[in-house]
């Protein structure tokens, strides 16, 4: 199989959708792999490290798509990108579909199959693409707090951890998952007073145990997320419904009554966002103020750390990518009911049930 990986285009984005080392294993199933030109240089993955390992260097995104018949990315298709797809071609990639109809229209128009990371499952019940870049964005969460909350940044000056005599700033975290869990372990470590809330108890069980009482758990009604995240200094949108649009937990009414200068930040915003007052940021221009509360709302948070992304994401969809090449995508999902589970668009059909739902709303 023609296996393409393009160079990501939007703002910031510096991921690529396999490394060399993913190029060798598919060579070496005697698939063909070809790249774009520079598609990894941003991260230190020169064409020459991909031409070593046996793929073919192509100089456009035109020629990717025109000859692949199988794209793999790390975001979603750009329009343009979208008008280069075929029916017929297989596309592999986040593409975050419920919050996002423009471009459901567009793979919709376009025929081909589009398979989503984020909906992949595993036996376990849990998201195995979408784990490593939710570790990587729950991490990078309390980092972009932290530095909202600085004054120069539009926050209230407070620090994350305070100092002996000074009590630390109140972090609030909205969903117990990857992304809380990985947001609660770097605000613990930097001394904030952590509360996550989420509406598993059992989750909230396992937290417990695993923080040993460093940090307080709540049981997420809409009562106590308001009295929550009226008195927190920095609040974390770490919801998920898999597919689905996020559910909308702090409305726009609550901010003028939140701390002046707090932050919010939504890592959720790829899925339409936690906070009512949410829309999408970039790496660009992240930030932006609403009745005195900062919002950062980056939609592609771990491309800022883009070399350790690409790594973490190529050793979760790698196993996949091969799936999907050796067997052919009807065949490998036939086989892989977790892999079939991504299949959100074929052949002008929406066949997950959750973006169905979302799209027919709008």
């Amino acid at each position: 199989m023609q296996i393409g990986i393009p160079k990501e285009i939007k703002t910031h984005e510096y991921r690529v959708g396999a490394t060399p080392h993913s190029v060798r294993e598919l060579v070496a199933h005697r698939h063909r792999v070809l790249v774009q030109s520079g598609a990894g240089a941003a991260i230190g993955l020169p064409d020459e490290l991909y031409r070593a390992e046996g793929a073919e260097i192509v100089d456009s995104a035109n020629e990717v798509f025109a000859r692949a018949e199988l794209v793999v990315k790390v975001k979603e298709p750009q329009p343009q990108e979208c008008a280069l797809l075929r029916p017929g071609q297989v596309l592999f990639t986040y593409l975050h579909l419920a919050a996002d109809p423009q471009q459901t229209s567009r793979l919709l128009a376009s025929g081909a199959t589009a398979i989503a990371y984020e909906t992949v499952t595993s036996p376990a019940g849990g998201l195995p693409l979408l784990a490593p870049m939710s570790e990587v964005a729950g991490r990078m969460a309390i980092q972009a707090g932290a530095s909202c909350l600085e004054k120069p940044h539009g926050g209230s000056g407070v620090l994350l951890g305070g100092v002996p005599g000074v009590a630390p700033a109140r972090v609030v975290i909205l969903g117990g998952g990857v992304v809380g869990y990985n947001a609660a372990r770097m605000a613990v470590g930097l001394g904030a007073e952590v509360t996550v809330a989420d509406p598993s108890l059992e989750r909230l069980r396992r937290l417990d145990e695993l923080f040993a009482g460093r940090i307080r758990t709540r049981h997420a009604t809409g009562g106590a997320i308001e009295s929550l995240v009226l008195k927190a200094d920095l609040t974390i949108g770490a919801a998920l419904l898999p597919g689905a649009r996020t559910p909308r937990l702090v409305p726009r009414d609550w901010l003028a009554r939140m701390q002046p200068g707090s932050v919010l930040v939504d890592v959720s915003i790829d899925q339409g966002g936690c906070f009512e007052s949410s829309h999408p940021t970039t790496h660009a221009d992240p930030t932006y103020v609403v009745d005195g509360i900062v919002h950062y709302c980056v939609a592609n948070m771990p491309g800022a750390v883009a070399r350790t992304s690409t790594f973490a994401l190529n050793s979760a969809t790698l196993p996949f990518v091969l799936a999907l090449a050796d067997k052919g995508w009807q065949r490998a999902t036939a086989d892989d009911p977790h892999l079939a589970a991504g299949v959100n668009i074929d052949a002008g059909r929406i066949v997950c049930a959750a973006v169905a739902e979302a799209f027919a709303a709008t």
